[in-house]
């Protein structure tokens, strides 16, 4: 077995569907009473109904621009069968989210492919209070589980509280970190994880980052200062750049990713805390507009409630 190739099992299994329909629930229940409402009393799919079912989309976070392109293909295959009935629109808006998320998600993270990068570098951005260093804690879990050496490295040298995070969940998960005083150099930090790594043959880096948006120009420079540090020990790292979005935050979540996309190379996107909130639609929208690849999800606080995102699970399960 390959390193990473544990991703090839299907993530799925019955107790983690359980834990995505948990997760997903009041975003399940907001969308589809509001797709019951707006084809309240209607035998066909009219004008109506598709105004109605754009503000059911815009409304879940979906997005404006994304809603757009959704209801255009529905018009589309309205026009093209002349009769649609608003039993049929129920899969057919399920069958097209779907579409949509494949031609966005390039790769299939049942089958997805990490190379022979060893070791392979995670650095992880996102702003303060997104569950950035949850994500880590237990994302170093669920390599550790597979027998991966894990090495974290706390890199957010801003924020005490930052630094004293990272080494509780190292504690927690059982691996190790590497960390420097408060107000050290990111980089420093980021350069002597990865060096330790080499030396101790580890398998997996994640390198935590600081969460200021205030000054773009500032955190670009950082960013960039530490992937420019890392590469002097591995030539191609990162390889991944791991944006962390809240998904309760709606909106928000759009901003933060058109920032730090600007800011530096994203590739990977993790979606947290979407079993607290109706908002779930900001995977869609969000994989749409920035055609990056969600490649993981947050459905519970338990440390197994991270999971790779499969498109095909998160659309059924949204409207089953």
């Amino acid at each position: 077995m390959g390193l990473f190739d544990f991703f090839k099992k299907k993530e799925t299994a019955p107790e983690a569907q359980v834990a995505l329909d948990k997760g997903l629930e009041k975003t399940k229940e907001g969308f589809l009473s509001k797709i019951t409402k707006a084809v309240a009393g209607k035998s066909t799919v009219d004008d109506d109904v598709l105004d109605n079912l754009e503000e059911v989309l815009v409304t879940s976070d979906v997005g404006v621009s994304t809603t757009l392109k959704i209801i255009d293909r529905i018009q589309a295959r309205v026009a093209k069968d002349k009769y649609l009935s608003t039993t049929e629109l129920h899969h057919l808006l399920r069958d097209e989210i779907q579409l949509l998320l494949a031609e966005n998600n390039s790769n299939d993270f049942r089958n997805f492919e990490y190379g022979n990068h060893k070791p392979y570098v995670i650095m992880v951005v996102g702003v303060n209070g997104v569950g950035k260093t949850t994500t880590i804690g237990k994302l170093a879990h669920k390599l550790k589980n597979e027998n991966l050496r894990v090495v974290l490295g706390a890199a957010d040298t801003f924020r005490a509280a930052a630094v004293d995070q990272i080494k509780l969940w190292g504690e927690r998960v059982g691996v190790r970190v590497v960390a420097q005083a408060m107000g050290s150099d990111p980089a420093s930090v980021a350069f002597d994880t990865l060096q330790s790594a080499v030396a101790n043959q580890e398998d997996v880096v994640i390198i935590d980052t600081a969460g200021r948006l205030h000054n773009k120009v500032g955190l670009m420079n950082e960013l960039g200062k530490i992937k420019n540090v890392m590469q002097k020990v591995i030539p191609n790292a990162p390889h991944e750049i791991l944006l962390v979005l809240d998904g309760s935050t709606g909106q928000n979540a759009f901003e933060q990713c058109k920032q730090f996309t600007e800011a530096t190379d994203v590739n990977a996107l993790a979606i947290t805390k979407l079993d607290g909130t109706a908002k779930g639609g900001v995977v869609i929208g969000i994989s749409d507009q920035f055609k990056i690849p969600v490649k993981y999800i947050g459905v519970g606080e338990k440390m197994d409630d991270l999971q790779l995102f499969d498109k095909k699970d998160f659309v059924n399960s949204l409207f089953n």
